[in-house]
């Protein structure tokens, strides 16, 4: 899907960045490389500077790395607003495999000893990205949000731009599945008695509550939630189908429905079930909207990462909207759980002792080196850090194995991200299909469109790549060129 119409394939792409390395090893024997003009940084090689020669140092557990801070390599945050350090711009962190420089600092962008540049997803735009692209650095994705944030990244091309990635994809080389999961006794909370909930049906509420304010997005949510209201009663809260006032100016504040805050989520246990519609769908891209509710021991009525099954505490956890053939049958078995207590209470038995069944759910968080709003352990964005950290000073070593044996031994082969990182699916109508919608529809021209233009752009920059472009002024020339192509083609 993500090559369709490229005058680079993968493989393409594979062999350049493979050539691009081997140059890179030879260039880092050779020292700095020569300038060449690129728009938005510095002309020249700047080297580091007495800010590098004088972070102050960090030891974590087991390093026992003597090098000096001007030999370490560097790592650049190109995202300078997720630098996870503070209150400076220069950091040394020690990493299991040795230590590491990390700064945001743009001007060491070009500096030989600079080997890595990390971007954070949100941020990345092609036409932005800062070329040419060198021989002796790999590219770092950090991209734990929706994937309507960046498209380009859900494409062959956009994603094997980069060597490694942490996203929401258990496949990616730094997962980031479970972020919005704290542990496991998150999910153990208590829900409230089954009879306050009927006590709060018997005062008008809806089983069903639904609350969102960002509305225009990929899944079309409220296209399905606006059926759905047609066969049983929705309280929505949000800006979105709004129908129902929350009962305080306070909870009425966003700021407090995004922060846990006890009385509004005191508020919302009372409902039987929420309806968790996440606002892009794409494996293993699961949010709060599936995890609170859960916490507070309602029933999730979901749709999102098609593999959610696999994380799920036991087999009867969660009601999956594409389970159902229309809104109207779900809204029937939702109306049979309503009024079935002995069934509904089925959806909440994992809370019970012994409840949590899947190992594998069990076992992922075992494993997880970061930690959630737990300060015993690193953040995700130090752990991914430090991942890159151990990765370039692997490669660094090996590079130096290589040149000492004259050829003899290999040098290191680059690793690239692979289309299962992100790789997300075109998105889909809410309810029905494309064919139903009228040509003015607003979801149909915004969200389609941004999809297959993220397609060209992530073709235009690996082609940019792949000439050794200087100048991002003409990526929209490169755009023009694919255009052509396609239209050719079609």
């Amino acid at each position: 899907m993500g090559g369709s119409g490229s005058a680079w394939g993968p493989a393409g792409l594979w062999v350049t960045l493979a050539l691009a390395w081997s140059m890179g090893v030879a260039l880092a024997a050779e020292g700095p490389a020569e300038p060449c003009g690129t728009e938005g940084w510095a002309q020249d090689a700047v080297p580091p500077g007495a800010a590098f020669v004088a972070a102050a140092s960090y030891r974590g557990p087991g390093n026992n790395d003597t090098r000096s801070n001007k030999a370490l390599p560097i790592l650049l945050w190109w995202s300078g607003s997720l630098f996870p350090h503070f209150p400076g711009d220069t950091e040394r962190i020690d990493c299991p495999r040795g230590s590491c420089l990390v700064t945001r600092s743009r001007r060491v962008a070009r500096h030989r000893r600079t080997k890595a540049l990390i971007f954070y997803g949100t941020d990345f735009r092609a036409y932005e990205a800062p070329l040419p692209r060198l021989p002796h650095q790999t590219w770092a994705l950090f991209h734990e949000e929706s994937p309507m944030n960046n498209y380009v990244l859900s494409h062959s091309p956009g994603i094997r731009l980069f060597n490694y990635t942490a996203t929401f994809r258990r496949e990616s080389d730094y997962p980031l599945t479970l972020q919005w999961l704290p542990g496991i006794g998150y999910l153990r909370a208590p829900a409230v008695p089954l009879a306050e909930k009927d006590a709060w049906r018997r005062k008008g509420y809806g089983p069903v509550l639904y609350m969102q304010s960002h509305c225009d997005v990929p899944s079309d949510r409220d296209r399905y939630v606006r059926e759905l209201m047609k066969y049983i009663q929705v309280d929505s809260y949000g800006k979105c189908l709004h129908n129902r006032e929350l009962p305080s100016e306070r909870l009425r504040d966003t700021s407090t429905a995004t922060t846990e805050d006890s009385e509004f989520m005191t508020f919302i246990a009372r409902y039987k079930f929420h309806l968790a519609l996440e606002n892009a769908i794409c494996d293993d891209y699961m949010t709060e909207k599936l995890w609170r509710p859960m916490h507070l021991g309602a029933v999730p009525v979901y749709r999102g990462s098609p593999a959610v099954r696999d994380w799920m505490p036991n087999n009867l956890s969660i009601i999956l909207i594409d389970d159902f053939d229309s809104p109207r049958e779900l809204a029937k078995y939702l109306d049979f759980l309503d009024k079935n207590g002995e069934e509904y209470l089925k959806y909440l038995e994992y809370k019970n002792v012994g409840g949590i069944k899947n190992q594998f759910l069990l076992e992922s968080l075992e494993k997880r080196e970061w930690g959630v709003n737990d300060m015993t352990l690193p953040n995700y964005l130090n752990g991914f850090e430090c991942f890159i950290c151990d990765k370039e000073n692997t490669r660094v070593e090996e590079e130096q194995e290589h040149k000492k044996s004259r050829g003899k031994i290999p040098a290191p082969r680059p690793h690239i991200a692979q289309f299962k990182h992100m790789g997300c699916p075109m998105p889909t109508p809410g309810f029905g299909s494309v064919e139903d919608l009228s040509e003015g529809d607003s979801w149909k021209e915004m969200w389609l469109q941004d999809y297959w233009q993220s397609l060209d752009q992530g073709e235009a920059l690996t082609a940019m790549i792949h000439r050794n472009e200087s100048h991002q002024g003409r990526f929209w020339d490169y755009m023009h060129e694919i255009f052509r192509k396609r239209t050719r083609q079609h």
